[in-house]
């Protein structure tokens, strides 16, 4: 579906740029916005490779297992009936690196603790609450440090990339505070 609303969008775009006398223009930019998209793929590629790498080392050091140990409470609270140790390490994981704002780097241990909870599914075509609950706080992705955010205001020549802090703390901790609470209360539901 997406395939076809891009294709779409692009010979719709060709077609007006040609009939207005603008294909210079049109090419041009195609050209300007693919070197953009280059270039940006390779300061993320570092920053990523540079966040992973640091993640590994946290990984090595025992970093990560007391970061994991910190937040065992606030998981039993949000998954009380979890009993999956392997899903728990990668759900801490996940959130671990979300605070960092790697929300690439938390993808992988995402999708791991998403199969690792789907083996406990007694229902393989539906997801459980614990599933549900581990999207919504996913998705609410509370960040101390918004990595990806700055690097893109960097790239674009901000005079002070780090001005989002403050304002992305704030948002994205009333986000998940907003995320615990409706987790909560449809839990009580059922």
């Amino acid at each position: 579906m997406m395939n076809s609303i891009w294709c779409f969008m692009i010979l719709f775009g060709l077609i007006v740029g040609s009939f207005n006398g603008k294909i210079a223009v049109l090419s041009d930019t195609i050209l300007s916005s693919s070197k953009e998209a280059v270039e940006l793929c390779i300061l993320m590629f570092g920053i990523v490779g540079l966040w992973s790498g640091l993640m590994n080392i946290a990984l090595s050091l025992g970093i990560t297992t007391k970061l994991q140990q910190m937040l065992s409470p606030f998981l039993s609270f949000l998954f009380p009936n979890l009993k999956n140790k392997k899903a728990k390490e990668y759900i801490s994981t996940n959130i671990i690196a979300n605070m960092l704002g790697l929300g690439w780097a938390a993808t992988p241990s995402g999708l791991k603790a998403m199969e690792e909870l789907q083996k406990n599914n007694p229902h393989k075509d539906t997801a459980t609450n614990e599933m549900c609950s581990f999207l919504i706080l996913n998705i609410s992705s509370l960040q101390l440090i918004p990595i990806n955010i700055i690097a893109y205001r960097s790239q674009y020549g901000s005079v002070n990339p780090t001005k989002v802090l403050i304002p992305g703390l704030i948002a994205t901790f009333a986000s998940t505070i907003m995320a615990v609470i409706y987790i909560k209360w449809k839990d009580r539901k059922r």
